[in-house]
């Protein structure tokens, strides 16, 4: 059991999506409502993902409990292997505490906004970048009843948003305050319309594919990105990285921002130590310190982490590629 998980209440995991859409050699699921059948119990789940009002998941009990080798080719269900650059760690089976810069001792220094690397401190409000990251809800927007953590994705058609697959599977009720603080929605509200993630998620819940693009719908005519403006999606970049981490945990009315170095996880993981992202920070995007681009989004191994200390993501490679390609192709 995840040792940052809230303790059972009226809230519930989120199940995983089930209408899967196939997209050149690669298959992607575009799921606008519904579950799929598999499930974890709420006693045994773990993650960085804070209980919801709806009836939600992770990935099925078959799946394996460390981010794997990287899988021999199949058609069209599973990504091809991630490049891995030679100036970061061979890819392991099974994650470990990798140490970053900052945790084995190196002096700290600040970041472009002005934090410390490795430390955890509030995001500043009425900033661009963090303008664009926004907690989601699943029922009125108010104190203590956000689930999980999203950020504006830049696109053409200015609607959409990046979050883990394992927080959302149905849009029902579903709603999305960037910026949000101490109660307040300053930028608006945002009603998310439809859920997409990877066929390797929609089918087997694969944990290097926990990542979901949502679509949502116009607020008093405006589109999200209208209002806040949105982080370029980055694929394919080094696994060795400087990023900024954002999240909103369940129990706090701000965003967290911590500065770090990102390393290699397995074959499509990366992993960042960061203190103090617990429940409720899963979705929050990691973003590229150089190029300002979002390159990942907490969440895969361990639904982001079994430990408040380490956060994972996902690999963001041509998978995410095709499938921000086929949503921002086929949205309105």
């Amino acid at each position: 059991m995840g040792q940052h998980r809230r303790a059972r209440s009226r809230r519930h995991r989120l199940l995983a999506p089930s209408v899967v859409t196939a997209l050149s050699a690669v298959a992607v699921a575009a799921v606008v409502a519904g579950t799929h059948g598999f499930s974890l119990s709420d006693a045994s789940a773990a993650g960085k993902e804070a209980r919801s009002t709806r009836t939600v998941v992770s990935a099925p009990a078959s799946s394996p409990a460390a981010p794997t080798a990287a899988p021999a080719p199949a058609a069209d269900t599973t990504p091809s292997a991630a490049p891995t650059p030679t100036d970061t760690p061979a890819p392991t089976d099974t994650p470990t505490a990798t140490a970053t810069a900052s945790a084995a001792g190196a002096p700290a220094a600040p970041d472009a906004h002005g934090a410390t690397f490795g430390a955890t401190a509030a995001a500043p409000a009425d900033d661009r970048e963090s303008s664009t990251v926004g907690a989601l809800f699943s029922g009125p927007v108010g104190p203590g009843d956000h689930f999980c953590t999203a950020s504006v994705l830049h696109s053409a058609t200015g609607n959409l948003l990046l979050t883990a697959a394992h927080c959302v599977s149905s849009p029902d009720g579903v709603t999305f305050a960037p910026g949000y603080r101490d109660g307040s929605a300053p930028y608006g509200t945002w009603k998310v319309t439809a859920v997409h993630t990877a066929a390797g998620w929609s089918q087997n819940g694969d944990v290097d594919e926990d990542f979901a693009i949502l679509e949502t719908a116009p607020n008093n005519g405006r589109n999200v990105e209208d209002v806040v403006g949105g982080n370029k999606l980055g694929t394919d970049e080094p696994f060795g990285a400087t990023v900024r981490l954002y999240g909103y945990p369940a129990d706090a009315e701000t965003p967290s921002l911590c500065t770090n170095s990102t390393a290699q996880e397995g074959a499509y993981q990366r992993v960042i130590q960061c203190p103090a992202y617990p429940a409720g920070t899963s979705g929050g995007p990691w973003i590229n310190a150089a190029t300002g681009d979002v390159v990942g989004a907490i969440g895969g191994y361990q639904q982001g982490g079994d430990n408040d200390d380490t956060s994972y993501s996902a690999y963001f490679d041509h998978t995410i590629a095709a499938l921000y390609t086929q949503v921002e192709g086929s949205a309105p």
